[in-house]
């Protein structure tokens, strides 16, 4: 069965991109290329909002190519390729291969699709992890903190009146000072 992670990874003081949607401030090395590669290899799907996919597709497809590619970088182009993805977009008309594009988060459905699946369903996208978690679809939290300060930008949560209590699974710090804190449900 199925289960919901929303994965991602946010500067030290709440935001997912910087004003202009900027991320050249994420603390990417070999270590936690690879770490991330382990965890994304075992995913049943990739579930992206417009951004992201638009960011990752513009890129990971052919990036083993790229002969300066690192080793992390080369082994996730594949892993891109090979997981499925689901794009939630109402301006898109159509996603590349192996893609399948939905306009709306219908909770039934979503339910229903993760249910069908074996392994962890990776939701990117601040606006998606949002609207997953107003839709209590998210099962658990695997969020990077990345050791800047960047002042402003698109911050991780926007502001909701929901509350929603998790349990701490597991925490580790990286040797480039990036933090996993990852949480599930009680």
């Amino acid at each position: 069965m199925g289960y919901v992670v929303v994965h991602m990874g946010f500067s030290l003081d709440g935001f997912i991109a910087g004003p202009d949607g900027e991320i050249d401030w994420h603390v990417v090395d070999e270590e936690l290329h690879s770490h991330f590669n382990d965890e994304l290899r075992a995913a049943a799907a990739f579930y992206e909002g417009r951004v992201v996919y638009e960011l990752m597709e513009g890129h990971w497809p052919t990036a083993d190519d790229d002969p300066g590619a690192s080793a992390a970088e080369r082994d996730f182009a594949g892993i891109w390729r090979e997981t499925p993805k689901v794009v939630f977009s109402r301006t898109l008309q159509r996603v590349g291969p192996n893609a399948e594009l939905l306009r709306d988060v219908v909770p039934e459905e979503v339910r229903a699709r993760v249910a069908r699946l074996d392994g962890p369903v990776i939701v990117g996208g601040a606006t998606l992890a949002a609207a997953f978690a107003e839709h209590d679809l998210v099962d658990e939290y695997r969020l990077y903190v990345h050791p800047v300060l960047i002042g402003r930008g698109r911050p991780m949560f926007p502001p909701t009146d929901r509350r929603t209590p998790l349990r701490l699974l597991e925490t580790r710090a990286f040797g480039n000072g990036v933090v996993l804190l990852r949480h599930g449900r009680p």
